[in-house]
């Protein structure tokens, strides 16, 4: 019902450092986003007048429209049903208008108490106007398909929406009874909705003792990238600690959530504990279990061999845990100012389409963009589509690093995609996570292709090519790591509760098989899971990031083989929004996710790169 807060990067963060000025450090002037083109302020009278609209707007049309949509679809050709849609519509979006305002404020700093209050208070409201939309859906999946058809047929207006319609239709074997769905749905606020917010409130609130700093998560984590290898030991051990004294917290957060997934799948009759993630997606289960078995097998040919590799560079058999995304010797040190990143990101959008850099230069123009690190602030980067009648906003934690420019690419991606895809309206807008991915990891393949091709230094294009590895073994090797530590709590959760040693060991299991001989787990990596944010509000979104990641690997060289045309069908696709199939959109491509080689293609493109930096060191 609500919109998601926003697609991230998928380099998983949490709560934001004290605050830091980014002219004095180098950065220039970071913009802050301005949320007015929303509501003006918390205490707006806008604000105020829209919450009591749509209160009234869903009770009256609950009234209006309760127990008469099967009348109205056996008489399509009086156009009611195209009035009841367009009227659902613009109750989505107003409400959606509301919550995104409320969630964006309160990213801004979730420990602000006034932030915290708006945030909770408008979900409890928008919670309630919404429990009057509930019948829509399941009344409209319980007309027979043959009317159904049939006013799509007669009713034009109606017809606008038949993608919206037949995707509805994919839940019904799924649906409750009316009374059980509203219960659901207004417990949520006190159920999954609580813990979600316990959990982001804990982690804002935790710091960590790094040789004498008091630091947040964000800003820790960042030091496990530091040159000094006693710095990056220091922040692990930092990490370890403060996850361990919390760690019964994070425990219990994760038996209760899993506990609640367990419960409302088994109600609704799903087999698989992904399954809802999979109807959620629109993706076939046979497709993700394809992904997932093609990146197990992929391992030893990526990350056991480009560790292997690393380890020898920086002059280690082993490297432990916090070494793994060490900088290389001749990884640049330099900050990166945001005038310098602006500028790299929307040269590489202008080389490959004027339209995609003209609509992401907007994002920096009209202040849709939240860069700088400060406190309270939340996870690492998002971009957040708000509604169609409004724009997205991105928030980032700018800290003038390689990686900061690539995310940076990433959520202008889906910006830009999330622009396209509003014009299907606030029903339709909304893609697939395994595709929301595509535009994101697009942006960034054509930023670092960019730079790549502008590098003529052996030592600088070394530096950019592992990192580029790097960042798509977190992308993809990672990711389905993470999915498959998510199988095991939840096939295990349903034979009772888990220990924190339970736990630990899951993690380190994955953790070991994907990351191979070369990466040494040490004492107090197996509380590493307690930060992962989507394992809190998304169960099962990560291996949306590998999907992402392989198609673009696969659309990409599509790209650099077609004589023309590409931009088009790229640009149809973003616009497509959620009402096509990920099959129709990438068969203009000669791209089938089903067929087990595609998954094998992306890979290979993570592979040949390996290549390349192997054949460096000779």
């Amino acid at each position: 019902m609500f919109p998601r807060i926003g697609h991230g990067s998928g380099r998983l963060a949490a709560a934001a450092a004290p605050r830091i000025d980014g002219a004095a450090a180098g950065m220039g002037d970071l913009p802050e986003w301005n949320l007015s083109d929303l509501y003006p302020g918390m205490d707006a009278p806008d604000l105020r007048l829209d919450l009591a609209r749509a209160h009234s707007d869903a009770v009256s049309f609950e009234d209006a429209w309760k127990g008469r949509i099967a009348e109205a679809a056996k008489a399509p050709g009086d156009g009611r049903l195209g009035a009841m849609m367009h009227a659902y519509e613009a109750l989505e979006e107003l409400i959606g208008r509301i919550v995104s305002y409320a969630s964006l404020v309160y990213a801004g700093d979730t420990s602000d108490p006034k932030r915290a209050k708006l945030y909770g208070d408008i979900q409890e409201k928008m919670t309630d106007a919404s429990a009057h939309l509930l019948f829509f859906a399941l009344e409209l999946n319980q007309v027979e398909e043959a009317d159904i058809e049939a006013a799509l047929s007669a009713d034009e207006a109606f017809a606008r929406y038949r993608p919206w319609v037949e995707d509805l239709r994919k839940d019904k074997p799924y649906q409750l009874e009316d009374r059980v769905e509203q219960v659901f749905h207004e417990k949520s606020v006190t159920g999954r909705g609580a813990w979600n917010r316990l959990f982001d409130e804990t982690m804002s609130s935790l710091r960590f003792a790094v040789d004498g700093d008091d630091l947040s998560l964000e800003p820790t984590l960042n030091l496990l990238q530091d040159p000094d290898p006693a710095r990056r030991r220091s922040a692990a051990e930092a990490l370890a600690k403060t996850f361990k004294d919390n760690l019964r917290l994070f425990t219990l957060i994760t038996n209760t959530l899993a506990k609640d997934k367990e419960i409302s799948d088994r109600w609704r009759g799903f087999e698989d504990i992904a399954d809802s993630r999979h109807l959620a997606n629109r993706v076939e289960r046979e497709v993700v279990d394809a992904l997932a078995a093609a990146v197990r097998d992929a391992y030893p040919r990526l990350s056991h061999r480009y560790y292997a590799m690393k380890a020898r560079w920086l002059g280690m058999d082993q490297m432990n845990h916090w070494d793994r995304n060490a900088p290389l010797p001749e990884t640049p040190q330099a900050v990166i100012g945001w005038a310098e990143a602006r500028n790299t990101v929307l040269s590489a959008y202008q080389s490959f389409s004027p339209e995609m850099a003209e609509i992401a230069r907007a994002f920096f123009d009209r202040n849709w963009i939240d860069a700088p690190v400060r406190p309270g602030k939340a996870p690492g980067a998002f971009a957040h589509p708000t509604v169609p009648s409004v724009h997205p906003y991105v928030l980032l934690n700018y800290m003038g690093k390689p990686r900061d420019v690539m995310t940076l690419a990433h959520e202008l991606g889906h910006g830009v995609h999330q622009v396209l895809a509003g014009r299907q309206g606030a029903l339709m807008a909304s893609t697939p996570l395994t595709l929301a991915e595509t535009a994101s990891v697009f942006g960034e393949m054509l930023t670092f292709r960019s730079l790549l091709d502008k590098t003529r230094d052996r030592r600088e294009r070394k530096a950019m090519l592992a990192q580029k590895v790097e960042d798509m073994i977190n992308t993809v090797v990672r990711q389905i790591a993470f999915y498959e530590f998510e199988r095991k709590v939840h096939i295990q959760r349903r034979q009772g509760e888990l220990t924190a040693d339970q736990l630990g060991e899951f993690w380190l299991e994955v953790q070991a098989e994907s990351l191979g001989p070369a990466i040494r787990l040490r004492e107090g990596y197996e509380v590493f899971w307690a930060y992962i944010p989507h394992f809190i509000h998304s169960p099962f979104y990560v291996y949306a990031y590998a999907f992402g990641d392989c198609l673009v690997n696969s659309l990409y060289a599509v790209y650099q083989n077609a004589e023309k045309g590409f931009q088009e069908k790229y640009f149809d696709m973003l616009r497509a929004g959620g009402t096509k199939h990920h099959s129709e959109l990438l068969t203009p491509f000669g791209l089938d996710a089903s067929d087990p080689g595609f998954w094998a293609k992306g890979l290979s493109v993570i592979e040949g790169l390996i290549d390349e930096l192997e054949a460096m060191e000779g």
